[in-house]
């Protein structure tokens, strides 16, 4: 199944909950969830509001992928690689899902959303270690270096999506040089960093059965 391509406002209000999908239109007034805080569909304000327990699980891991935009057989992937890990599955999990070279570019202010971002990575404007990676899903290692590309940096959405995130600071775990427009992951990040409204072990239990 490809990506979806629909309203994202839509999958906020099917979470029932800010995603944050629309970048500076989410923290106004403008975001449709702020006037329609139910499900879109016919009986999206008549459906039950009792989950089963896969219900809850299922809902948390479809949040965790709308969130970072990750395809189901990618999520797979991320979770199996977490499972190999010595220590906590859920906080490997989301320490993965962090550092997609796509979120890192959001976090690091060079874009105001995630879908922006993606978009800047497509499009060959990331460098990573001063080579250009074009893949959103690559996951960037502790150190490495995140950097617009020479030829990208006077493009007018990163300039906007700077000027927006102005007095904005990124997470400990990276490093910014608004100079240079570049970044670091200098640690791994820590779960009380990752401010997302996922419940990682509901995750870890759907794909334990």
């Amino acid at each position: 199944m490809g990506r979806y391509t629909g309203s994202v406002c839509r999958l906020c209000r099917r979470e029932r909950i800010k995603l944050f999908l629309k970048g500076t239109k989410c923290e106004t007034d403008k975001c449709p969830i702020e006037r329609r805080p139910y499900p879109p569909g016919e009986h999206g304000q008549s459906r039950r509001t009792k989950e089963s327990d896969y219900g809850l699980q299922l809902r948390e891991k479809q949040k965790a992928k709308r969130i970072y935009g990750a395809r189901e057989r990618q999520f797979r992937n991320y979770f199996a690689s977490a499972t190999r890990q010595t220590g906590v599955t859920g906080q490997y999990l989301l320490q993965s899902l962090e550092r997609r070279l796509d979120n890192v570019v959001f976090r690091l202010g060079f874009a105001t959303s995630r879908a922006a971002a993606r978009q800047l990575v497509r499009h060959r404007h990331i460098a990573v270690n001063n080579r250009v990676v074009d893949i959103p899903s690559y996951v960037v290692g502790l150190n490495h270096e995140v950097a617009v590309a020479e030829p990208s940096r006077k493009l007018s959405q990163i300039q906007e999506a700077l000027e927006k995130r102005a007095g904005r600071t990124v997470p400990s775990w990276l490093e910014l040089n608004a100079e240079s427009m570049s970044g670091r992951v200098r640690l791994m990040p820590a779960r009380e960093e990752i401010q997302i409204p996922v419940q990682e072990q509901l995750i870890v239990e759907l794909y334990s059965k």
